[in-house]
């Protein structure tokens, strides 16, 4: 029987769930790959003594190049994480005739054309669909089964662990803080989470799809980035009373040839496909000009979640190794669009502040507004004590640079007390 063989670097919880799923459903791929059998012969470890279940010790290294430089060896699947290490690994990978599957994030966004590059020169495949959103098939939808439109707007909810603390706070009123700690208890954040709360982890992942879907290299630098650590319960009870919640949303769009690429908290109707994905599960929200729109919804980690997305590449791979002659084809990023800077993209803001508790205050913010050509879309104010006010304004969509301008105006005013919050909002879709 004709084999594929696989090095697998890495034997955490996504590795294993790659060598599970491999087992779990080996009578599946036989017949697709007309016969040919999926074998994994080395799998690299930092620890030959930890137990990793019924995976032979036979088959573990704690040398990469056991696997790299093993002549044998026709594909390797990174999962190992971090950027150092994995590129290195990867590109030494390739120079030895392997192809590539990796589910490593933070390498394809930071050093992603660089190694799609190195596939394409020495003709081996690069394949990463399990970089975003787990299990959902989002890059091979967007780079396949899509490729007849033209993708206008790409929007995400794509990292669970924000999901899954707006979730919380949004249902039980519960803080920022408290929420966190909750997800760290339940294994959804790491002790430091700050990747996921400030946004940069989601940034990590709206670049590689930019990428893909504007066939434009999009790197990390070029988004904008926010994270919900402003977020407050507040916030969350005024966003129930104007009929929307709040999401971390990765944004993309693709408007009169240039882009627009953001991560930001966002106030989202209740009536859009992504208000109720909720917990840790992920979605991804596309427009284009012939599908109109579709949404995309699944888990967006995990084991055997993440497994799912590299053993399909893994196939795909297999049945492309099968076929004899490789074209290869990496990299589509072939047109040179500009990427807007934050202040030249448009959106509507929601804010939240405290003014003191008399009359004309709100034609003084309104003259601001007008001033800063800002129109006001909704109002709501609620007494405190003291003397004191909180009122909570809902602009139409405006530049961004409009808004800045608008807000050091209003923070300047006598009136006005503080600025608590300002916040994005989709409210056209």
């Amino acid at each position: 029987m004709k084999k594929i063989k696989i090095g697998l670097l890495g034997c955490g919880t996504v590795g294993q769930g790659v060598y599970e799923l491999l087992k779990l459903n080996k009578n599946k791929y036989l017949p697709l790959l007309e016969g040919t059998e999926l074998e994994i012969v080395k799998i690299l470890v930092n620890d030959l003594k930890k137990e990793r279940g019924d995976i032979p010790v036979g088959l573990l290294t704690t040398n990469p190049y056991e696997i790299i430089h093993n002549e044998e060896i026709d594909v390797v699947i990174e999962v190992i994480g971090g950027t150092t290490n994995a590129e290195e690994y990867i590109l030494d990978a390739i120079k030895n005739g392997k192809h590539i599957i990796t589910a490593n994030k933070d390498l394809m966004a930071t050093k992603g054309q660089n190694i799609l590059e190195q596939g394409n020169k020495y003709g081996k495949v690069v394949r990463y669909e399990a970089s975003v959103a787990g299990a959902i098939p989002i890059i091979s939808t967007i780079k396949e089964d899509l490729v007849s439109n033209q993708i206008t707007k790409v929007m995400g909810i794509i990292n669970g662990t924000t999901n899954f603390i707006l979730t919380k706070m949004f249902a039980e009123g519960r803080s920022l803080d408290s929420v966190l700690k909750e997800a760290q208890d339940l294994g959804y954040a790491e002790a430091d989470p700050t990747s996921d709360i400030e946004g940069l982890d989601a940034a990590r992942k709206i670049a590689i799809l930019a990428s893909i879907a504007f066939n434009r290299r999009v790197k990390l630098s070029d988004v904008y980035v926010e994270g919900i650590t402003k977020i407050s319960v507040d916030d969350v009870n005024y966003a129930k009373q104007f009929k929307s919640t709040i999401k971390l949303l990765g944004i993309a769009i693709l408007k009169e040839n240039a882009i627009e690429v953001r991560v930001y908290p966002t106030l989202l109707p209740l009536t859009h496909p992504l208000a109720n994905v909720d917990d840790v599960y992920n979605a991804v929200y596309l427009e284009g000009n012939a599908f109109g729109d579709l949404t995309l919804i699944g888990k967006g980690a995990g084991g055997l979640p993440t497994a799912s997305a590299v053993v399909s590449d893994l196939l795909s791979i297999a049945k492309i190794i099968n076929k004899g002659s490789i074209e290869v084809e990496n990299c589509s990023c072939y047109l040179d669009l500009e990427i807007k800077k934050i202040e030249d993209t448009s959106s509507h803001y929601y804010f939240r502040m405290v003014v003191v508790d008399k009359t004309r205050v709100l034609s003084k913010i309104a003259d601001a507004f007008a001033d800063n050509f800002v129109s006001i879309d909704s109002v709501i104010q609620k007494k405190l004590p003291d003397g004191k006010a909180e009122l909570v304004i809902l602009t139409d969509r405006v530049l961004n640079k409009n808004m800045q301008s608008a807000r050091e105006q209003i923070e300047n005013l006598d009136v006005v007390l503080e600025i608590k919050s300002v916040l994005n909002s989709e409210k056209e879709y």
